[in-house]
């Protein structure tokens, strides 16, 4: 019979964006490859895809509904390898998921970044880190993705459940690699920018975590010292009005490029000359990955997720959060000193190179790997 791996997450298009190469290694050792989550996204390696409306909010009534639909999926396919994504698909695809595991499935679930870290609020303590630590009795293995989180994880597992840490989810190198000056000066052509702007990117959704506030607050700081400062956007999300009026207020909106939804993220990326993140919560920071994977200098928010991937001054700089100021100085120091900058990419690509999607890929089949045989085993 056919193996089969369910994977399930509150939206496909977390998939799509990040794990498409583990679904092809599952079709190269011949399982099945299913997936439940919201959306109407098209996957490719996938065998079968349940669109269940997974609800972002853990207290949306509307979830119960779909718990029980997870169950009858789990249930009625019989999987060998659950492996669960996302904080609300992570609750409940393990929920669903216990009838089977006494069968023999096993459940992983990668934390992505843990609601409850240093410096979160009280109420993020008090309602993620109970629900993790129950549900570490219905956990076979619990993948981490900083250090910070992978510390934590060891001691929420219950005895027997298994905690692994991997570099992340995989950056593609070769998609976001660095281009010559004239593929830089084509792509800015193609997008609408000049030759001679100074380009801060930041691939992002537009709300209060990724706070975006801080990066319209430093460009305007700047606006006068460097005219040419262009600070783009690429990202839709509820916030977007909110920061467009406080690009306005601050007589930054000709300095702001609100760019919206992107496929060729890699193409704002290379024509850039800088990638910034301002997220007060991250668990690693893709986009400064991939910033870095281009040879972009990083300027990012000192955060757990940041920490983990930039040391200040060797290959980028961190920046304290809600300091725009300070923001603002380092982002004028790269545009004064581009022997900076250039040092600064040529290590962050070093840095990406480690945190690479082929690395990440064998990780995670050593890990898959280890599931497939005690599945076997416990037959």
């Amino acid at each position: 019979m056919t193996k089969k791996i369910l994977f399930c997450a509150t939206v496909d298009y977390h998939f799509k964006a990040f794990h498409l190469p583990y679904f092809k290694w599952f079709k190269r050792m011949g399982w099945e490859v299913h997936v439940a989550a919201s959306g109407q996204t098209k996957l490719p390696y996938v065998d079968e895809k349940f669109s269940i409306p997974i609800r972002r909010s853990p207290f949306h009534p509307q979830n119960l509904a779909v718990y029980r639909q997870l169950k009858d999926v789990i249930d009625t396919n019989q999987y060998d390898i659950v492996h669960c994504h996302t904080p609300v698909g992570g609750v409940l695809a393990r929920l669903a998921a216990r009838q089977a595991r006494r069968h023999g499935t096993k459940v992983l679930y990668t934390a992505h970044g843990f609601h409850f870290c240093s410096g979160a609020p009280i109420k993020n303590w008090l309602l993620y880190y109970p629900v993790e630590k129950w549900l570490s009795a219905y956990t076979d293995c619990l993948i981490t993705i900083n250090e910070e989180d992978y510390t934590r994880a060891k001691g929420l597992q219950r005895q027997g459940g298994m905690t692994q840490k991997i570099h992340g989810i995989g950056v593609n190198t070769e998609r976001f690699r660095p281009v010559s000056l004239e593929e830089q000066q084509r792509l800015r052509e193609k997008h609408g920018f000049r030759e001679d702007d100074f380009i801060m990117v930041y691939p992002a959704e537009l709300n209060l975590n990724k706070n975006q506030k801080l990066l319209i607050e430093a460009a305007a700081l700047l606006k006068e010292q460097i005219p040419s400062l262009r600070l783009v956007f690429a990202g839709e999300g509820a916030m977007e009005q909110t920061y467009r009026t406080l690009a306005e207020k601050l007589g930054a909106s000709g300095n702001v490029r609100f760019y919206g939804f992107c496929r060729d993220i890699h193409e704002l990326i290379q024509l850039a000359d800088v990638s910034v993140a301002s997220s007060i919560r991250e668990g690693l920071g893709m986009n400064v990955l991939e910033g870095m994977a281009a040879e972009k200098p990083a300027i990012a928010t000192d955060n757990r997720g940041h920490r983990e991937i930039i040391r200040d001054g060797e290959n980028g700089f961190l920046i304290k959060i809600g300091d725009s100021a300070a923001f603002a100085r380092r982002i004028e120091q790269l545009y004064n000193q581009p022997e900076l900058c250039r040092r600064l990419g040529q290590e962050g690509r070093k840095t990406a190179l480690r945190f690479s999607e082929a690395r990440t890929v064998e990780e995670m089949a050593d890990i898959y790997s280890a599931y497939m045989e005690i599945k076997e085993k416990s037959v």
